[in-house]
């Protein structure tokens, strides 16, 4: 209920009538969404150091421009939430940019709006996954305009674009269990590939491995099964 969505229907019942025919392949696995005109910006929020903001901490104890304290270990949690916004890349990676960066590409009163409102449903999110044992380390976001109104797009919230930790087994100094890619980027980590298109196929444990990951954080979030 803090800004709009894109969402009409994931019911297929609700789908235009030509698409009932495809009713096996998109049951489950689509949605209905108002077209929108997106924001070309990553909307991330952060409450702990990792990943990519680990790195950047490491090399200028700062992330996206945001000094941070001395002395941070690797999954500490932040002092407060953080925005720290990215380019939407085409192809290859995201690139963590300043405020300053994102105001300049967006405007200043559009980017200060996307701060406040990723702050705000991060910290909704996370307080509420505190309740089911799960730290949500890091979220991302992606907005855009329809009929002229500011709405949420996108995945929001799943493995994919979270970064899950189980409670229980927390334990800053290092990186943590995860319930969302990590596993995928481990692996990737583990080879030897520049990290350059094309990708490498992925074996069938490590995809195996991941939807357990994505249906267990889906239950211990949800209270439901998949």
């Amino acid at each position: 209920d803090d800004v709009p969505n894109h969402l009409i229907s994931a019911d297929v019942d609700d789908y235009p009538e030509h698409l009932q025919q495809f009713r096996d392949q998109l049951e489950g696995r689509s949605m209905l969404v108002r077209r929108a005109q997106m924001v070309d910006i990553e909307c991330v929020a952060r409450g702990y150091i990792s990943g990519s903001g680990w790195k950047e901490y490491k090399a200028s104890q700062s992330v996206c421009g945001i000094a941070l304290p001395a002395g941070l270990r690797e999954s500490d949690k932040l002092p407060e939430p953080i925005f720290t916004p990215a380019t939407k890349a085409q192809s290859g990676h995201d690139e963590n940019i300043s405020f300053a960066t994102a105001a300049a590409a967006v405007g200043e009163e559009l980017a200060a709006r996307l701060r406040d409102l990723t702050l705000k449903i991060y910290s909704r999110a996370s307080a509420y996954a505190e309740t089911r044992g799960i730290i949500l380390a890091d979220t991302k976001f992606e907005f855009g305009f329809v009929d002229g109104a500011l709405v949420l797009g996108d995945e929001v919230l799943t493995p994919d674009s979270s970064r899950f930790w189980p409670r229980a087994t927390y334990s800053p100094g290092g990186a943590q269990p995860s319930y969302d890619t990590q596993f995928v980027r481990d692996y990737l980590e583990s080879i030897p590939w520049d990290k350059r298109p094309p990708g490498p196929v992925l074996p069938a444990d490590v995809v195996t491995k991941t939807g357990e990951k994505y249906k267990e954080a889906y239950h211990v979030l949800t209270g439901k099964s998949l």
